[in-house]
């Protein structure tokens, strides 16, 4: 009797094993019913292998969540769903569904930040109309221990907050959003980069200044080093570097730019302002790119040490007082016609 029972068990495990293994592969398979646009999936944090795939049922990304659960169960316990937005584009296998979460292949959104913008600006771009959000990240623009070993004497991160495009998730931080831009800086500002401004004498924060001037002073690829000329001719023979540029940052601080500058302006007291103290500026001015870092660190061979606006977007550079101030002329009366 007990040998047949036992016979009987075997049987229809035999026979209900291979057809339940069925059912779950077509289950992982199945991609009836999925929506026809792609879909915004969310794994939120805390969310049980249960929830995760209840809610995938719901989007309609798993036509069958218990085959999913069980198959889940049965190969992939060990290994836990990463909370984030998932981008999904059926028909799509929900094996894949459940393997890419598993995987933590979050949707990442490009974030573009130009050259040339402050801390202050950068908050503005990335969050518009996002008061909290942007009052967030001028926080987490104060996390120094950032770059603390490369510049100790940083007091926020701008100059840090490399200009790129950047993958992030959507939700992504504003802290996680300043890690990565200036884990970006630290990736460009490699260490042939640190030991050329070694060479030229100066420190990690010195350069980032110096390139901040450039990036403000011209948008011209080919007027980069020339501009960096000018100002390391300036800095050798201790001449001050007279850039409105860092005027109007030091306006900018103060909450008393109107956009443009007034000649009373370059009388304004302030650390930053190179028309009345010689040297580079505490800090930078501004988050400079690739460009203005490597002009900054190899500037044209000219003995430049004067340059003024063309009127098209350029500049003439001069070697001599006589030689500016007549390009000055030049430019002011194009101005009046």
């Amino acid at each position: 009797m007990i040998a047949r029972a036992i016979k009987s068990v075997l049987l229809a495990t035999a026979v209900l094993l291979p057809a339940a293994t069925g059912w779950i592969v077509r289950g992982l398979r199945a991609t009836t019913g999925q929506p026809r646009e792609p879909v915004l999936f969310e794994v939120e944090t805390g969310w049980s292998a249960r929830n995760v795939i209840a809610h995938l049922g719901r989007a309609g990304l798993a036509a069958d969540p218990l085959a999913l659960r069980l198959a889940h169960r049965a190969f992939f316990a060990d290994r836990s769903f990463k909370a984030g937005e998932y981008l999904f584009a059926p028909p799509l296998p929900p094996k894949d569904v459940l393997m890419r979460i598993l995987a933590g292949r979050v949707h990442l959104a490009s974030v573009v930040v130009p050259e040339g913008l402050t801390g202050d600006e950068v908050a503005a771009l990335l969050r518009p109309g996002d008061p909290a959000g942007a009052a967030a990240f001028r926080r987490a623009f104060e996390a120094t221990e950032l770059i603390a070993d490369w510049d100790p004497e940083a007091r926020d991160l701008e100059g840090y907050l490399f200009p790129d495009t950047y993958s992030l998730p959507r939700k992504a931080t504003e802290e996680e959003t300043v890690e990565a831009m200036v884990a970006g800086f630290r990736a460009v500002f490699d260490g042939d980069r640190r030991r050329r401004a070694a060479e030229l004498g100066l420190s990690v924060r010195e350069a980032v200044t110096l390139a901040s001037l450039i990036e403000e002073e011209t948008a011209l690829p080919e007027e980069r080093p020339l501009v960096s000329a000018v100002f390391h001719n300036r800095l050798k023979i201790g001449m001050k570097l007279d850039c409105d540029p860092t005027v109007a940052y030091a306006l900018k601080r103060a909450g008393r730019y109107a956009g443009r500058l007034l000649l009373k302006d370059l009388k304004f007291e302030s650390p930053y302002n190179t028309y009345l103290h010689p040297g580079l500026p505490p800090g930078p001015i501004a988050n400079p790119g690739r460009a203005s870092l490597d002009a900054a660190l190899h500037p044209a061979s000219e003995p430049y040490l004067y340059f003024v606006a063309t009127g098209d977007g350029g500049h003439r550079f001069s070697r001599t007082l006589g030689e500016h101030l007549d390009a000055v002329r030049q430019f002011r009366a194009l101005k009046k016609r």
